[in-house]
């Protein structure tokens, strides 16, 4: 449509390697059948049958590989092109679509599997057994039909930053995305996802920045925005812990009493006495 592919069914006998035409801008690969490899510098994502992976392949590797011998692997593409997208959106843009309000420069994610995903894969499958059927109004009607799926999935927030950069293609510091989510529930490795890169790559960028490794900096910086909302706030204590991202009650008083040798009601009495 308008000159672009859109969807593309492709059959990979092992071991493989393909390399996505550099056109594309984003793309949602389904693995139908067998199971592929995705790897961008050091970060590597395993794909199995029925699950999906979601690429910004502007800001991505271009390639999927599998060294298993014993299985092909089916794989269905939906490309997603701005310009297209622009098209047939010419009136409002859908949600999911839009800029994000996370700081993050996440440029892939798998999709789970989504029973819903599935059945629309395989109502694709028919029109390729029926090509004649297909037209632009299908193709408008198709496209429009996954990205509202994509936007019910689980994984609809990590599908929107990916999504949203082709219409925002902003870039954030390693810094920015670290401040941005200091007290967020976020583990390393989902931190790690927000930059980009992989767990041990985080690691070392962020001792080279910080002067410290990310689990004591960023419990320390939780601790202290605790500590502050302690004096400057009658928030339950409960409350501050889960503002300060800690998702545990017991684990927050233990971390602060190890740090400021007081428990939290302990602290916020002390203070005020004083």
């Amino acid at each position: 449509m308008f000159g672009k592919s859109l969807i593309q069914r492709i059959v990979l006998k092992p071991p493989f390697k393909y390399e996505f035409p550099v056109n594309e801008q984003a793309c949602l690969l389904f693995v139908r059948e067998g199971a592929f490899q995705y790897k961008m510098d050091d970060i590597q994502i395993g794909v199995p049958t029925n699950y999906s992976l979601l690429l910004n392949c502007v800001k991505s590797g271009k390639q999927i590989h599998h060294s298993d011998a014993k299985n092909f692997c089916e794989v269905v593409i939906v490309t997603f092109h701005l310009d297209v997208l622009k098209k047939i959106y010419n009136r409002e843009i859908p949600l999911i679509l839009q800029p994000s309000i996370k700081v993050s420069n996440q440029s892939s994610g798998k999709v789970n599997n989504d029973f819903l995903i599935q059945k629309y894969i395989e109502g694709l499958l028919f029109y390729f057994e029926n090509p004649s059927l297909v037209n632009d109004e299908v193709l408008v009607l198709k496209l429009k039909e996954i990205i509202l799926l994509l936007s019910q999935t689980q994984e609809a927030g990590t599908i929107q930053v990916i999504l949203s950069q082709l219409f925002s293609p902003r870039t954030y510091t390693f810094k920015q995305i670290i401040e941005a989510n200091l007290f967020s529930q976020l583990t390393v490795e989902k931190l790690a996802q927000q930059t980009n890169l992989s767990v041990s790559s985080f690691k070392r960028e962020f001792t080279k920045l910080y002067n410290d490794t990310p689990a004591n900096y960023i419990r320390n910086k939780k601790l202290e925005k605790a500590a502050e909302l302690l004096l400057a706030s009658d928030q339950r204590i409960s409350d501050i812990a889960f503002n300060c991202g800690f998702n545990d009650l017991a684990n927050f008083t233990k971390s602060f009493n190890d740090k400021f040798h007081s428990t939290p009601t302990n602290y916020r009495l002390n203070q005020i006495d004083k």
